[in-house]
């Protein structure tokens, strides 16, 4: 397997003009572009269902936060949204010609391997104008077909946005790459319930990590979940928990 590489040797001058676009405003027609054709594509190959979608809130701030394995994830997750999102992507994957595509798909780089203030500097300027912004809780993908480590980056960002944030996992994704042996395993993305951490504005690296740790526990579950017990027994889980909450919400008072 290839092993990943973490420096980019660019300055940090040459990202400038990606960061403010995505602090300029939302994404433009290349979103709405990539969802037309990826849709369709996602669904017959890897016939990829989202499950509680109707979790990550209409309005306001959110922070979405998946496992990752792969650089499909973006679109397993993205195209069942009816809401646009914004990602965080590696530095390396702004080179042309699809730094076009990504700067007006609402992606923006995070320079990996060092503290980059940049990449938090508009994850706050999407969320403060209330959108979405997608990062992963480990950081980067994992290469081992097993869940990572959460990182202190999205612990730091939840507590200091004050954002609500969705943990979210996505199964079957470790085998996608194998796509180019004709290999297209079953994708599903389960979104969990919203968390909200009280905000703090200058947060130490432990109580972000502790945050991180919150969210991913979350996460694990539902992966683990998916994996014992598939797709239909978590689709029928959800669906009982929706019936359950809906009778509760017509059940009369007492006392």
């Amino acid at each position: 397997m290839k092993e990943q590489v973490y420096v980019d040797s660019r300055p940090p001058e040459h990202f400038t003009r990606f960061h403010e676009r995505v602090r300029r405003g939302r994404p433009d027609w290349a979103y709405e572009l990539v969802r037309l054709v990826l849709t369709p594509y996602l669904a017959l190959f890897f016939r990829t269902r989202a499950i509680d979608s109707d979790k990550v809130p209409t309005r306001g701030p959110v922070i979405i936060a998946p496992n990752h394995f792969s650089f499909l994830d973006h679109f397993f997750m993205a195209v069942y949204l009816r809401r646009k999102v914004q990602f965080l992507a590696k530095s390396q994957l702004f080179k042309p010609p699809m730094q076009f595509i990504y700067s007006h798909g609402g992606v923006f780089p995070i320079q990996r391997g060092r503290r980059d203030e940049e990449a938090f500097k508009s994850a706050h300027a999407i969320l403060g104008r209330g959108d979405i912004v997608v990062m992963y809780a480990e950081g980067g993908r994992s290469r081992t077909g097993e869940l990572g480590e959460p990182r202190p980056g999205l612990g730091r960002l939840a507590l200091e946005s004050g954002a609500t944030v969705v943990p979210t996992a996505i199964y079957g994704s470790e085998r996608a790459r194998n796509w180019k042996r004709l290999q297209f395993p079953k994708v599903t993305v389960q979104f969990g319930d919203p968390l909200r951490f009280e905000r703090v504005e200058s947060p130490e690296r432990e109580q972000a990590q502790e945050a991180s740790e919150l969210v991913f526990e979350e996460i694990s579950e539902m992966y683990a979940a998916l994996h014992k017990g598939g797709r239909r027994l978590a689709v029928r889980a959800a669906r009982a928990a929706r019936r359950g909450a809906k009778a509760a919400g017509h059940r009369p008072a007492t006392g």
